[in-house]
């Protein structure tokens, strides 16, 4: 397979939110986020992204959008993010929010991964911007839904010069998979000086 990324930012940016909301219902459905997703919620959530600083780097085979990563200025997302980082020093108006990596399976293991996250911190930092953090949802390792050949991504992720960050938290709710409602899921911050 012969993939190729491309950084999206503007117009091209705000047409390619379909597509990443696919790939969220898609992706997030597996473990561990066990995402009920439907396209009123992609809708509502997607919203941020259409801010000046966001970014959306696709993964492209041929014509087909087969991967995305969404980021933005974490000040865009300040309401949601303001009280996890109240004891961090740094302000949020210098840290770049890399929010979902979704690739389809048959693409992962070739260095997409690295393509994304390189892409988005590249994009930071042409924005001025001093940290890039994200966040993973926290699921019990005993839970019911884990695959047996389960594995984190923290490995790769530390590879990358991320450490979570000690008490800083995000809840998000979502319906999972099993449901009836949405829930309140706690996801931890990981971050790096870029």
């Amino acid at each position: 397979m012969t993939v190729a990324t491309r950084v999206l930012t503007g117009e091209a940016l705000g047409a390619a939110l379909e597509d990443v909301a696919r790939l969220r219902i898609r992706v997030f459905r597996d473990f561990p986020y066990l995402y009920d997703g439907n396209a009123d919620y992609e809708r509502d959530y997607l919203r941020a992204y259409q801010s000046p600083g966001a970014v959306v780097v696709a993964a492209m085979d041929g014509g087909r959008v087969v991967g995305a990563a969404t980021g933005a200025p974490m000040a865009d997302h300040a309401a949601d993010f303001a009280a996890a980082f109240a004891e961090r020093p740094e302000p949020l108006d210098r840290i770049f929010y890399c929010a979902e990596s979704v690739l389809l399976p048959d693409y992962r293991g070739q260095g997409i991964g690295h393509a994304f996250f390189d892409a988005r911190e590249a994009h930071a930092r042409g924005l001025g911007l001093t940290h890039s953090a994200f966040c993973s949802v926290i699921r019990p390792a005993g839970h019911p839904a884990r695959p047996a050949d389960y594995r984190p991504l923290d490995g790769f992720w530390r590879k990358r010069g991320y450490q979570p960050l000690p008490g800083v938290l995000a809840r998000f709710s979502w319906k999972d998979l099993d449901q009836d409602a949405e829930t309140e899921k706690p996801l931890q911050f990981w971050m790096r000086s870029l």
